[in-house]
């Protein structure tokens, strides 16, 4: 009797364990492009930190994620607000430019560990594609 009890606790305990350990976070940080060919003409990296090239704009459109920061080439945002909802992020963020700041709300679905999609609210068959830069 003891050893059915012991099993059924040991079975119960490593359930626990196992269900209650949170699923691992999708990896957003590095550097994001619309084109993943002209990474090297929208970013570069420098002392070991990733930035914006001058004329970046002129190759695409990109991102660089760092924790609960964003960088776009125009504004930076603080993200204060992270849901994973299946393979789909949805972030609340505030973001600022030389001229204003705002609430932004945006949604990214996985497709794979190097690919994202841009979800707009409403427009679903609307979405902007994003290839993670090695950098």
């Amino acid at each position: 009797m003891k050893s059915r009890v012991l099993a059924l606790v040991s079975a119960l305990a490593a359930s626990w364990v196992v269900l209650g350990t949170p699923a691992k976070a999708f990896e957003l940080n590095g550097s994001w492009a619309t084109d993943p060919s002209a990474c090297g003409q929208v970013f570069i990296k420098k002392d070991g930190m990733i930035s914006f090239r001058q004329d970046s704009d002129q190759y695409g459109s990109g991102f660089i994620m760092e924790g609960d920061r964003v960088r776009g080439q125009m504004q930076t945002c603080t993200i204060n607000r992270r849901k994973e909802d299946g393979n789909v992020i949805h972030m609340v963020a505030v973001c600022a430019n030389d001229i204003m700041a705002s609430n932004v709300q945006f949604s990214a679905k996985i497709i794979d560990d190097n690919t994202i999609a841009r979800v707009f609210p409403g427009m679903p068959e609307f979405t902007l594609s994003y290839s993670r830069c090695t950098m």
